[in-house]
């Protein structure tokens, strides 16, 4: 237990430029303590404890604003930012070097007792806001941005966009060697689809004026306009 305090501690200051001190996050940091709520509450619910640990994970969503199902699977170095509206539902997995910022929720989209909420690789960053329902999986190294809406399964080292989530390849591999937090940084399909519609258009501008004998759109292009003329 000691060395999964020290590794969480280390995770923080790794992740979090803000933190300062061993004493601020111990006091100041409610995803710290979410964890440790978690980490009671979910030896108690391996126990059959069931009453004990929903109780823990109760008094834990109460003082920190954090909601983790005492029957949820969380590995090492998990990192929450922020944390108000974290909602971590009962059967969902979560592997090493994760991170979610404030007001992701991972949830069901079934009533059956039965694995109904994601789970989700290592190294998986998910931005503020997002929705994951369903009980598939994010891939290794996915980054799911802010406020999208996840309800299928994302192939490793991709990010996930949009409302319904759609995925967009940005580089194909991510760095896990340096943890990407930029998740207010991502594609625009909508943009993407937008700039090839504008592509198209001006091919088949071109390709009028050419059969029509008008020449081409270049060719009725101000001189200011051309490279070295004044």
């Amino acid at each position: 237990m000691l060395e999964l305090l020290k590794e969480d501690l280390k995770t923080v200051f790794k992740r979090d430029p803000a933190a300062r001190s061993v004493l601020e996050i111990v006091f100041c940091y409610p995803g710290f303590h979410a964890l440790l709520f978690y980490r009671l509450a979910h030896a108690l619910w391996l126990r059959k404890w069931y009453f004990l640990g929903r109780l823990t994970s109760h008094v834990g969503r109460f003082f920190t604003g954090i909601e983790i199902h005492p029957g949820a699977r969380i590995g090492r170095r998990f990192f929450i930012d922020h944390g108000m509206g974290v909602v971590i539902g009962e059967t969902t997995e979560i592997g090493n070097d994760c991170t979610l910022y404030h007001g992701v929720t991972l949830g069901g989209t079934s009533w059956a007792k039965e694995k109904r909420h994601p789970t989700l690789g290592n190294n998986v960053v998910v931005g503020a806001g997002a929705k994951v329902l369903g009980p598939f999986k994010v891939g290794d190294n996915s980054k799911i941005g802010s406020n999208s809406v996840v309800v299928k399964e994302v192939p490793a080292n991709s990010t996930v966009v949009g409302v319904p989530g759609r995925v967009v390849y940005a580089s194909g591999v991510r760095n896990v060697e340096k943890q990407d937090l930029e998740h207010g940084q991502l594609p625009d399909p909508g943009a993407q689809a937008l700039h090839c519609l504008f592509d198209r258009l001006n091919a088949l501008e071109t390709r009028v004026q050419e059969m029509t004998g008008e020449g081409s759109v270049t060719d009725h292009a101000p001189e200011a306009s051309q490279p070295g003329r004044g």
